[in-house]
């Protein structure tokens, strides 16, 4: 069974899902605010920040924005708050805190 991914919901029966919830469309990943699953968000501290822009690479989730090479906030809407980027902040521009 080959079903687009587009085509599934939260109320989708699960007779209509994937099998092996394998994706068959590209170019998902916007439409699904997995930052509801934070248990810890980082907070930046912009007043810190250097731009260097070593948090970005890092990021699992493409979570930190960058327009004109500088950073800006993050895109909470798909942050998971894995903390990969407050360890790699050497500014101390980013701390984490507990809960969403």
């Amino acid at each position: 069974m080959r079903t687009d991914i587009n085509k599934i919901s939260e109320q989708s029966p699960y007779m209509d899902l994937t099998e092996g919830l394998h994706m068959y469309a590209a170019a998902t990943s916007k439409d699904f605010k997995t930052g509801e699953w934070r248990t810890n968000t980082p907070v930046f501290e912009a007043d810190k920040c250097k731009q260097c822009l070593l948090c970005v690479p890092v990021c699992p989730d493409s979570s930190i924005p960058v327009k004109d090479c500088k950073r800006a906030d993050f895109d909470y809407d798909h942050c998971k708050g894995c903390g990969i980027c407050a360890k790699a902040c050497p500014f101390g521009a980013i701390t984490m805190r507990e809960g969403q």
